[in-house]
């Protein structure tokens, strides 16, 4: 293995660590508020698929066409499942976002036909850079830099502004928020609009790397992205976005660095991390216990 090789792989890896913990973040976020999985956050992926129809717009206008639609899902299916349900049992929360990851995944089977499709990315994102050994697409370096960028622009929002501590609040204690005239209703329908429209982000990432698109491209992506959560902290936005970027890079070296007959049980090996993960650290690198939250 040379020193170029390796370099490639790494780079490989940030990539994928990007997608994957814009997708954790997400996760992170409606858990800490709704302390509910919703397993239809992958799904919400498809919604990219929106940017079909910007397909001969500007790449920065799908980008925006993409983020408008995954908050409008988001906020569609909170209004429509989650807030009917809310002081139902936690059980009948997951219940549910397993019953609108089936439907969002068969609308788009219905609208888009089953079949993968090319995703065409404008010329110059193809267009190859190169930075000493290394060369890298200019599509590659967008998405890592879309992604740090997102993510500080989300973690200085959680921190430094009203609505962001307001946030906080309401995911550490939902009748002290409410005495403290915090609208919880807005700010778990402002959570799943957030998380849901960083997926999307991530589906139009995910299409422009491997140039296509199926309805069904959200289920995987987003089943390691719910392990990276679990790794860093499910709950912790800095512990999703550490899990993303643990969980990108071991895939990524997993395959590339032990022998070919291992490198199709790339899927075993993130799911039996997982397991591990449950075992040694229960709340993940960054997380905390919350079972005892009013």
């Amino acid at each position: 293995m040379t020193f170029h090789y390796l370099v490639d792989q790494l780079v490989n890896g940030l990539i994928l660590s990007s997608m994957y913990a814009l997708v954790a973040i997400g996760f992170s976020m409606i858990y800490g508020i709704l302390r509910l999985i919703n397993f239809a956050h992958g799904d919400i992926l498809t919604t990219g698929l929106a940017s079909l129809a910007g397909l001969g717009l500007p790449f920065p206008l799908v980008l925006l066409i993409v983020l408008i639609a995954g908050a409008a899902v988001g906020m569609l299916i909170e209004r429509t499942t989650f807030w009917p349900m809310r002081g139902s049992p936690q059980v009948t929360g997951f219940i549910a976002s397993l019953a609108v990851s089936i439907i969002l995944e068969n609308l788009a089977i219905m609208i888009l036909s089953a079949q993968p499709r090319t995703f065409r990315i404008p010329a110059y994102l193809n267009t190859l850079l190169n930075f000493g050994p290394v060369s890298i697409r200019v599509i590659d370096l967008m998405i890592v830099v879309l992604a740090i960028i997102l993510m500080i622009a989300l973690a200085s929002f959680v921190r430094f502004t009203k609505v962001g501590i307001a946030m906080r609040a309401t995911a550490e204690n939902y009748d002290v928020a409410r005495l403290m005239g915090i609208n919880i209703n807005r700010m778990i329908m402002l959570a799943l609009a957030i998380g849901s429209a960083l997926a999307t982000v991530a589906d139009l990432m995910w299409g422009g790397e491997y140039g296509q698109i199926s309805p069904l491209m959200g289920v995987l992506p987003g089943l390691k992205a719910f392990v990276a959560a679990v790794i860093g902290g499910v709950g912790s936005i800095s512990g999703a976005v550490l899990g993303g970027y643990i969980l990108g890079m071991a895939e990524v070296l997993f395959v590339d660095l032990l022998p070919p007959a291992l490198s199709g049980y790339r899927n075993a090996f993130v799911f039996g991390a997982l397991i591990v993960v449950l075992l040694v650290l229960p709340n993940g690198l960054l997380g905390r216990n919350t079972e005892t939250r009013a």
